[in-house]
């Protein structure tokens, strides 16, 4: 990792590896490209309505600008979302989850018959999953499997279809600017995709 970029780690226990797995962690690094994703306690489709996935848009719009990540697609399902796209300040990070996911649970809950409190939060206090790319092969599979959700998930036979799947930023243009701005973490393994390279 170049020295110019800023990186922190935070993580909720203090114990590294446990029963066999590692901590469950999020990582702040400046310049780089993220996925990211969450679901809803419980899988619970709180986006089930228009009016739900409305206001999950408007935050996330409104949110995103505000924390400097510049989505490249997004997609929104009924429980869950993923995003892809570019962050300038790693630091960031915390303050635009915590904001978004704060936001949207208040705004959704209150159009649900019942509040679900926590609202996103999973077992071992996950309450989404960020993930720094490492290379273009990975960031080439996330934007597809962000771009084709709604057709995984059989909402759609074709994911062009899917009205909330929203692409900004073309892969091909995004990709050449996260090159240029050297927005991958080259060179730091990724334990899923060491097998068969």
């Amino acid at each position: 990792m170049s020295d110019y970029r800023k990186f922190r780690k935070n993580y909720a226990t203090k114990t590294e590896v446990y029963q066999g797995h590692h901590r469950y962690e999020h990582w702040y690094l400046d310049n780089q490209v993220y996925f990211i994703t969450a679901r809803c306690r419980e899988r619970y489709p709180a986006f089930a309505t228009e009016k739900a996935k409305d206001i999950f848009r408007d935050r996330f719009s409104h949110d995103t600008t505000k924390y400097e990540f510049f989505p490249w697609v997004t997609s929104l399902l009924d429980n869950h979302y993923h995003t892809l796209g570019y962050l300038r300040t790693g630091e960031n990070l915390g303050p635009l989850m915590q904001r978004l996911h704060g936001s949207v649970a208040k705004l959704v809950n209150d159009l649900l018959p019942e509040r679900r409190v926590p609202f996103w939060r999973s077992e071992g206090n996950r309450d989404y999953f960020d993930g720094c790319l490492r290379d273009e092969r990975q960031c080439r599979r996330a934007f597809r499997y962000t771009l084709t959700q709604g057709e995984r998930h059989g909402t759609v036979k074709d994911h062009r279809d899917y009205p909330h799947t929203h692409v900004q930023i073309e892969l091909e243009r995004g990709l050449k600017r996260a090159l240029e701005l050297k927005a991958f973490l080259d060179g730091v393994p990724y334990k899923r995709y060491q097998t068969g390279r």
